[in-house]
């Protein structure tokens, strides 16, 4: 018996993987999803009918064998890598999506690595060729209405497929052609050029894979009905109705109502019973909430499927589901063995110190690992499910000794309200490249106050003007009228001349009588100075500055950005004044 064939479809972040299914399907999915992008993997049959109705007239003459497409929709972002290396896997052909007019980006180029390390075929879907300068659609038949085209626009897609074919000789050595021009379909890669908007070029795609599976892959797609189910995990979910429920791409073998199954859970293998099987309606995606599903009693792959079970709230999502129809214990026991090797491949390796990572499957919380470990940044625990009151427990452990890592970044969990606290920091997004993003600023945010806390200890610079005209005591202390012409002089700071000599403490200050604690630029005020005459150590109209360390220098230099341009302009004058008798002062 043949199976359907697994189609996985990969590209690049906005080059419109989802938006080439939904234009085959004629469904919307792309618009429900988070900032329009891919979060996970999602599944739906293609049925051999809608093949049909889409090639039309393309496939007249052609036994069509195969009972139709599964296929798999992978995120394109880069953190993703490990989700498209299941679909890359599971797949029997991929379509590579690139953005005719953007060409490779670094997701594609990983794509590519992914197929050729998994050894899947491939062609590739140029996407949005409707965007090429003066592009018109006059003919439903996509070599048809290239050949409609202005000369100008014909020689504009010629050249950016070429640049295709180029790249990717260059990245991959491999050779590529237009679908139409291709001579030998297991030497070259079918590049098909098509608008997932306009629908121009989706037939010839599907007719090619038509034809390459019904050639190639014939063999690949006998199944064994009677054998036991393989699969994977795509998502775990809790249905109204139905409770503990995952979706499971099964790629081969049959599952039955009351069949024994394994699955890969975070505390061990889980060993439990199917409760209900229901398959999704043709062209409806695994991943959205409204799909619809029948009930069946047995499932034969290649399929999607949603399994209806006990005890399965701590499946991993990504890893493998075996039947074991027998109900023998060794071949129970065979099957925990085979899913726990696949769980202890992906184990993290953690870090003594870091913050917390929480996500809703094992593909996603791979992807913010990975996201995480490009910027260095150390993760101390990494889970799956919801926030807990652990977590915010084992957080706050952190703050005493770096509070920037008394955080919990979640993706696509839930964060309740009653567990937040001031000293764990929670971010959450149902967008994982937003997750980083928001870490990073609030870093950045927590930094520059600890910045603006350090340089509170530190003394700032100030240029003062004695005012001639308002000498109130000569000594004991030296009582003076004083104006302030850059940055803030407070009390307690220690004051120099103009030749780098300290030569008083500012221990008083009072305006109208009142007794103050600082003064700011272009303010006057009264100043009691200790241990100085004026006439004698001081002039009435002497020019003083704040007295600043060379520790103190390094770090005024290293947070600049906190000074104002008059401390700056204050620090330049003081730096010179030191420097005339140190010339290596404050280096």
């Amino acid at each position: 018996m043949l199976r359907k064939v697994l189609i996985s479809v990969l590209g690049h972040v906005d080059h419109g993987k989802t938006s080439l299914l939904d234009r085959i399907r004629q469904t919307t999915v792309a618009e429900g999803e988070a900032g329009h992008i891919t979060q996970s993997i999602g599944a739906s049959i293609i049925p051999q009918e809608t093949l049909k109705r889409v090639c039309g007239h393309l496939l007249k003459g052609q036994d069509i064998k195969i009972p139709g497409m599964l296929a798999i929709d992978t995120p394109g972002h880069a953190a993703f890598i490990s989700l498209r290396k299941r679909g890359g896997a599971l797949a029997d052909i991929a379509i590579l999506v690139v953005d005719m007019n953007e060409g490779f980006k670094p997701q594609t180029i990983e794509a590519i690595e992914i197929l050729k390390s998994v050894k899947t075929p491939f062609i590739i879907a140029a996407n949005k060729i409707d965007l090429l300068k003066g592009w018109q659609k006059k003919s439903d038949m996509l070599l048809q209405n290239i050949s409609q085209q202005k000369p100008e626009t014909i020689h504009d897609f010629e050249n950016k497929l070429y640049q295709l074919v180029g790249k990717l000789a260059e990245v991959a050595g491999m050779n590529a052609d237009r679908f139409d021009r291709v001579q030998d379909y297991t030497n070259q890669v079918a590049i098909v050029p098509l608008s997932a908007k306009t629908g121009e070029g989706i037939p010839e795609l599907l007719m090619v894979l038509i034809g390459l599976a019904q050639k190639y892959l014939e063999k690949n797609l006998k199944v064994e009905v009677r054998g036991p189910a393989k699969g994977t995990i795509l998502e775990y979910k809790e249905d109204k109705g139905l409770g503990q429920t995952v979706d499971v791409i099964m790629y081969d073998g049959s599952l039955h109502v009351n069949d024994t199954i394994i699955l890969a859970g975070l505390n061990g293998p889980i060993v439990t019973k199917v409760k209900t099987l229901l398959e999704p309606y043709p062209h409806a995606d695994m991943r959205e909430h409204k799909t619809k599903y029948h009930s069946v009693r047995v499932v034969h792959a290649a399929a999607g499927v949603k399994i209806s079970a006990k005890n399965i709230e701590t499946a991993l999502v990504g890893m493998s589901i075996i039947s074991v129809p027998s109900n023998k214990s060794e071949d129970i026991e065979r099957a925990k063995k085979i899913v726990q090797e696949q769980v202890s491949d992906v184990l993290f390796t953690k870090k003594e110190k870091g913050i917390i990572v929480k996500a809703d499957s094992l593909g996603s919380l791979e992807a913010v690992e990975r996201l995480l470990t490009e910027k260095n940044i150390p993760i101390r625990q990494a889970g799956i499910g919801n926030i807990t009151r652990k977590d915010i427990i084992d957080a706050e452990t952190n703050y005493e000794q770096d509070p920037l890592t008394s955080v919990i970044l979640g993706f696509n969990v839930e964060n309740p309200e009653e567990l937040q606290t001031e000293r764990v920091k929670v971010i959450t997004s149902n967008i994982i490249y937003t997750i980083l993003d928001d870490f990073e600023a609030w870093q950045a945010e927590q930094k520059r106050k600890q910045e603006a806390k350090e340089l509170e200890a530190v003394t700032k610079p100030a240029k003062i003007q004695m005012l001639k005209d308002y000498i109130f005591r000569q000594s004991n202390p030296a009582i003076v009228g004083i104006e302030v012409l850059a940055g803030i002089v407070k009390n307690n700071t220690q004051l120099m001349n103009k030749k780098g000599e300290p030569v008083t403490t500012l221990k008083g200050l009072q305006h109208e009588k009142k007794a103050i604690l600082q003064l700011e630029k272009g303010k006057q005020a009264a100043a009691s100075l200790t241990n100085v005459t004026i006439g004698r150590q001081l002039q009435p109209d002497d020019i003083l500055y704040t007295v600043i360390t060379e520790k103190e220098f390094r770090i005024l230099k290293e947070f600049k950005e906190f000074l104002s341009e008059d401390e700056k302009m204050a620090l330049k004058e003081i730096v010179t004044i030191m420097r005339e008798t140190n010339p290596v002062w404050g280096i």
